[in-house]
């Protein structure tokens, strides 16, 4: 442990699993305080309790505005500060473009714009109060090149990716940094029908189903290595730490190199 987050309060959405659990674990082992939300309340509190005193659990919805700014004031309230909002939670929203619906799109825009949009919105003043922090946004390569995700869920990612950018213009005079990740291909349960659906099987077929994904996506990168949760973990540790202190207006791609590559892998 380095300690770069020591004395900060970070509060992380979508965290009782994948990149979200990931990055909770690694900013405790760094000296952050964490709020974790999401919907799973035996996930989320088994997390909380496992990774120890300086971590806790917070049921949210990140698709109702209520939800979002109860989560934040609860951090802030309880702790007495906000440096670092992880807006992680998210999922597939779309389904092909002929039967795309009304009901898809307002789900797709709540889930995976709306939510960080409020989110930053709500920040703001426990950030302000502390003098400054930190947002990050947890975007996709979806929403920069085609054929890495259905066209609603592309859509959505390539706007999180430029408000990121216009809120950071936004915020900066209150030294508040607004960044975005955008992940590659990450190898997590969500290929496979997503948490929910690991945990009807068992380990030995989740771990199958694993180990068969890791093989696929390391042949879709120039790296030829397969992403995982921990690689965007150590993404938002860089830009919510001091070492990213520079950092704002930024989408960080974290891809394996897949986003330069001319054509799609045979």
């Amino acid at each position: 442990m380095s300690d770069r987050l020591k004395g900060k309060v970070a509060l992380i959405t979508g965290g009782t699993s994948g990149i979200g659990a990931a990055t909770a674990e690694l900013f405790v082992k760094e000296g952050a305080t964490v709020v974790i939300t999401g919907r799973s309340v035996e996930k989320g509190q088994a997390l909380a309790t496992a990774l120890g005193e300086h971590a806790s659990y917070f049921e949210a919805d990140i698709t109702q505005e209520e939800a979002i700014r109860d989560s934040i004031e609860q951090t802030a309230g309880t702790h007495g500060r906000l440096d670092v909002l992880f807006n992680n939670a998210g999922g597939p929203v779309g389904a092909p473009l002929e039967k795309l619906s009304q009901e898809h799109i307002d789900y797709g825009v709540k889930l995976l714009l709306s939510s960080a949009i409020l989110g930053t919105r709500y920040a703001v003043a426990p950030m302000q109060a502390s003098g400054g922090g930190c947002i990050i946004n947890n975007s996709s390569i979806a929403g920069l090149r085609y054929r890495q995700g259905d066209l609603l869920y592309s859509a959505l990612k390539a706007a999180l990716t430029h408000y990121t950018r216009m809120a950071g213009i936004e915020l900066g005079e209150h030294n508040i940094r607004v960044n975005s990740i955008s992940p590659g291909a990450i190898a997590t349960p969500i290929f496979w029908g997503g948490s929910a659906r690991a945990n009807t099987l068992s380990d030995e077929e989740n771990e199958r189903k694993m180990n068969k994904l890791q093989q696929s996506l390391a042949r879709s990168v120039p790296l030829q290595k397969t992403g995982v949760a921990d690689d965007i973990a150590e993404a938002a540790l860089y830009l919510a730490s001091d070492a990213g202190r520079f950092v704002t207006c930024h989408d960080l791609v974290v891809d394996g190199g897949r986003t330069s590559m001319f054509h799609e892998p045979s």
